[in-house]
């Protein structure tokens, strides 16, 4: 039996005390102590995790104000507050045992948009993607690039003085900051600005708390001018965090300097006032080839001699894990070239054609004179145009994660990946490096931003193992003596965070006005403490290897329970599950929620903490589905433990129930995750265990054994009975308020096997199929039936049959058997072993037909992929998707294109389809081409409904506003007819809110047949 869990520190209680201050004070945005909370924001994308005490969620600059102003209150100093925004960070700059204030959920609005004058005024928690979607209309773009750009906010950029690709041309976030609103601790709301030294000197005498702060930093700058120049590398990718080198620029003194790069340890910057740029017309990107990684490094130095705006480098490594990924099927005509160890992707803008290709022209004669020469190309591609060029730099940009979708239990790991030296060194600089990682014989990938001089290395670590944990110090250590060896910096580019330990060393006498700069802003040391500079000596920096690591964690965690939710485990934190864009697929339930535990990270966090804390009760995860029980003995505590959950102690298991019950299950993390993070297996693992202790909603066992009860209800009389049942408003609220479901859609009123026999189609028995010759094999297929489309859409299913045969294909039908896909959704975990396997040996015995077994639901068809693969005895059966056998066939289509009429339609996307079958909305294409028919990709995230999720009704408002997203202005703004999508649930779901039909891809085939 699952045992409760209950955590409650005691160590809380005067941070209980200050939340409950908080709230009478007039704070109005949510106030979470909460245990998941608190895990799910224990970790950022570093190896770190620092549980806070709580989390808060300010809705305004007031909220803000009433944090700082309640903590600096002689009762409160010992309250510790750090600010949060998109949770990226890979030096643990906003982890915190305090309280974080997350400025992300409720603070992310647009404020002004300045056009004439090319400004934007923001609040901090805007998403630099989300900021350049609404410029893009005025032909404007905030600069700084990064590769977390679709999760990353303003405030965190902010905070980390953050650049990345282009920063040779855009310089860092510091260099389009105009001015910054600060919430002081105190609750002052500061705003700075360059000023010039007349506006500066009446603040110089003031006493007011703003006024003493500028006075401060100007005095250190005053008195230490010389000591500071002389101490800070003139480079790109110039020091982050208290930039004392920047405090005066063109003789005007700018307090941002000092804001940006602070991590939220002088204050909360709350909004912002940017500079933005015209976007460049034109782009193109060529891709540099080379058969070693140094060749592509050393080379890059004289490439930018061509003047690009931005030069990025990657190595074999990082190519070989894009190929694994859903990204490659965009950008692998790109890369054709044999044996490729390293690339430099070389950027070019302009304002019109004739202008790109003259600087093209001038790089690619050179590169042309250069092939095959030793330390040079061994070739190259060009990629013309915003949309291909787009692409293959969301495969750079996707690297980062890549390198953590490695096998076995080393992964790639963030401790020395933003070192920053002098361009000119860091060929010589990269290789002592890469000796250092090959003496201890660690895996590493490396990309990044050859012409700043700033590379990414993460070697490949398991911090569960003590003895390579070690390795982080040592490593480290090597490191910063490379990065004084070559000048450089090792804080390049993701700010201090815990490898703030080095301040002091590379500070030397100028640490101690770091100390003062600090002790202005933040006198008792409660923002951010232990980051870049400690107002008091008595408090020491944070080391490396002293904060509490992820590993540490982890390694608590037996390997048997480690193993069966090995599926959620490795998620590294890189938060490409926080995408802000309605029209990617991961993840519908946070996109809406914008709740960090309803997000494949969250989720993750939650199962892995769920098993530590199980680990101390000796609870065995692989036990339960070995237990028989009797199910009235089972019943019984299970009913008692329901009836009296809301009055016992506190148990985290409903906390984790709370956060898997709004995944829908679409599978988009398996397919989009670059380390392949898979919810719906876990959550249904989870599932299994927390109803093995608590009574399971009625829904599940309906919804469960639909596709059992198919076969009875589809005879007529109960067909009949079922559907009129279904249709009446009382059978509808009790169906709501009862069994927990919304509505049930109807059953078709047409006859599946008297339209199959109509057509003169049969079922794949060995009396039909066994005398074909291979010519007829070659030209048949079984279709491979689902519940769904069978009995709900069987119109549909006898369209795409008359297509198939309109094809020239010989069509056969596999008799019904139940796929146990909902089994699985819902932690029927026991049944659905049974059932697939039993699925199994007839799919087997069909497949040795040779004839080629097709689903028409994706959904269903590629669970005979994924889950088939986990529970079943046998090798698993290949099932294809309609367009995978079709594509296979496209002679055959190409002599049957006459028989259609052109035609134009667009492709919704089913979003199971399109991220774990990457190539089948391009395969689709393919097909209407073969039919002079052509066929657009309609950019759409998830339609919100994912198999039975939006018939139930705790799901339906979540449903409908995943649907609002991107699926209803489709609906709306376009002809229905020409709309297509090859998912049931996705019809389903626009007949039920939109009230059109949509079509399947064969379906519209056939209307285009003359």
């Amino acid at each position: 039996m699952l045992p409760r869990l209950h955590e409650i520190d005691s160590v809380q209680q005067s941070y209980l005390a200050f939340l409950k201050a908080l709230q009478e004070c007039g704070f109005s945005g949510e106030l979470c102590p909460d245990y998941a909370n608190r895990t799910v924001l224990a970790t950022d994308n570093s190896i770190y995790q620092v549980l806070p005490q709580a989390v808060v969620y300010p809705k305004n600059t007031q909220d803000v104000q009433h944090i700082c102003r309640l903590a600096a209150t002689d009762e409160w100093q010992h309250i510790v507050l750090s600010p949060r925004g998109g949770g990226t960070g890979t030096n643990g700059q906003s982890l915190t045992d305090g309280i974080v204030v997350d400025l992300s959920r409720h603070m992310n609005q647009l404020l002004e948009i300045n056009a004439k004058e090319g400004w934007v005024r923001v609040q901090t928690g805007v998403i630099k993607d989300q900021l350049n979607q609404a410029l893009k209309p005025f032909g404007l773009f905030f600069a700084p690039e990064l590769s977390t750009s679709n999760r990353a906010t303003i405030g965190g950029m902010i905070n980390t003085d953050a650049s990345g690709q282009g920063s040779v041309r855009y310089g860092k976030t510091r260099d389009h900051v105009l001015q910054l609103s600060t919430v002081l601790l105190g609750g002052e709301l500061m705003h700075s600005a360059a000023m010039s030294k007349q506006q500066l000197e009446p603040m110089l005498s003031q006493q007011d708390r703003i006024s003493q702060v500028h006075a401060t930093v100007n005095d250190i700058y005053q008195r230490r001018e010389q000591d500071i120049k002389a101490k800070f590398p003139p480079l790109n990718r110039c020091l982050t965090g208290y930039d004392l080198a920047h405090i005066y620029e063109q003789d005007h003194f700018n307090l941002n300097s000092v804001l940006c790069g602070s991590e939220g340890t002088l204050g909360f910057i709350v909004e912002a006032k940017l500079n933005v740029l015209p976007i460049p017309k034109t782009s193109a990107l060529v891709n540099v080839f080379y058969d070693s990684f140094e060749a592509s490094l050393r080379d890059a130095q004289s490439l930018m001699s061509a003047k690009p705006a931005s030069i990025e480098t990657i190595d074999s490594t990082v190519l070989g894990l894009a190929k694994q990924d859903i990204i490659w099927h965009t950008v692998s005509q790109h890369f054709n070239a044999p044996a490729i160890e390293g690339i430099n992707l070389v950027e070019y803008t302009g304002d019109s054609e004739e202008e790109l290709q003259q600087q093209l022209q001038q790089l690619t004669q050179r590169l042309e004179s250069e092939t095959g020469k030793a330390g040079k190309n061994t070739g190259f591609s060009i990629a013309m145009g915003s949309i291909d060029v787009k692409q293959i730099w969301t495969m750079r940009k996707k690297a980062v994660g890549l390198l953590g979708n490695a096998n076995g239990e080393r992964r790639p790991v963030p401790f020395v990946e933003d070192t920053a030296v002098p361009p000119e060194n860091l060929a010589d600089f990269i290789m002592e490096f890469r000796a250092v990682l090959d003496r201890e014989k660690l895996r590493y990938g490396m990309f990044g931003h050859v012409d700043a001089g700033v590379l990414h290395v993460r070697p490949a670590l398991d911090l569960k193992d003590e003895q390579q944990f070690k390795l982080i110090r040592k490593i480290t250590a090597e490191v910063v003596e490379l990065v004084k060896k070559y000048n450089g910096l090792l804080w390049g580019e993701h700010g201090k965070g815990v490898r703030s330990e080095f301040s002091p060393d590379f500070f030397g006498d100028l640490y101690p006005e770091l100390q003062n700069l600090k002790r202005a802003f933040d006198p008792f040391n409660q923002l951010n403490p232990g980051k870049i500079a400690n107002a008091d000596d008595k408090v020491e920096l944070l080391k490396i290897d002293q904060v509490t690591t992820r590993g540490e964690l982890d390694r608590t965690i037996s390997l048997k329970n480690w193993s069966q939710f090995s599926s959620g485990m490795y998620c590294n934190g890189n938060g490409a599950c926080f995408n802000y864009d309605p029209l990617d697929a991961m993840c519908p339930s946070y996109k809406i929620s914008l709740d960090r535990k309803q997000s494949p990270k969250g989720r993750a966090s939650l199962i892995r903490e769920w098993l530590r804390l199980l680990e101390n009760k000796s609870y065995d995860t692989t036990e339960l589905i070995k237990q028989r029980q009797l199910p009235l003995l089972h019943f019984i505590p299970r009913a008692f433990n329901s009836l009296t959950k809301g009055f016992g102690q506190y148990d985290f298991n409903h906390e984790i129930e709370s956060a898997m019950s709004t995944c829908l299950s679409c599978k988009s993390c398996k397919g989009q995750c670059p380390v392949k993070v898979d919810v719906p297996e876990f959550r249904s693992q989870f599932l299994q265990h927390y109803y093995s202790r608590y009574l399971r909603p009625l829904k599940d066992y309906f919804i469960g054994m639909l596709e059992f009860i198919m076969p009875l209800l589809t005879l007529t009389p109960v067909k009949w009975l079922y559907n009129f049942f279904m249709s009446q408003r009382p059978i509808k609220a009790l169906l709501k308020h009862i069994a927990g479901m919304v509505d049930s859609p109807l059953l078709s009123s047409v006859n599946f096997k008297q339209e199959l026999k109509k057509r003169d189609v049969h079922y794949a028995t060995a009396k039909n199929i066994d005398g074909l010759s291979d010519t007829e094999k070659a030209r048949s297929l079984i279709i491979v039936q689902d519940a769904f489309t069978s009995f709900f859409e069987t119109e549909t299913f006898m369209d795409i049959v008359d297509c198939l045969k309109l094809l020239g294909f010989n069509v056969f039908i596999m008799p019904y058997q139940p796929n146990g896909k909902p089994l699985h959704i819902h932690g029927f975990l026991k049944l659905f072993k049974r059932v697939s396997n039993k699925a199994l040996k007839r799919l087997t015995a069909l497949q040795q037909s040779g004839i080629a077994l097709v689903g028409i639901d994706p959904a269903m068809t590629l669970t005979y992929r994924t889950e088939y693969q986990n529970y079943t005895d046998g090798s698993a059966v290949n099932v294809q998707l309609l367009q995978e056998f079709l594509l296979q066939n496209r002679p055959l289509l190409q002599s049957h294109a006459q028989y259609f009429k052109p035609g134009v339609a667009k492709l919704l996307g089913h979003c199971t389809e399109k991220t774990n079958a990457p190539a089948a909305v391009k395969d689709w294409v393919a097909i209407f081409s073969a039919l002079n028919q052509e066929l657009r990709e309609e950019q759409v995230g998830c339609c919100g409904m994912a198999g039975t999720f939006g018939h139930e009704t705790r799901n339906r408002d979540n449903s409908e506003q995943i649907y609002n997203l991107s699926w209803r202005n489709v609906i709306q703004e376009n002809e229905p007819e020409t709309l297509l999508t090859t998912g049931y649930s996705c019809r389903s779901q626009v007949k039920r809110l939109s009230h059109q039909q949509l079509a399947h891809p064969l379906q519209y085939l056939l209307k285009q047949a003359v």
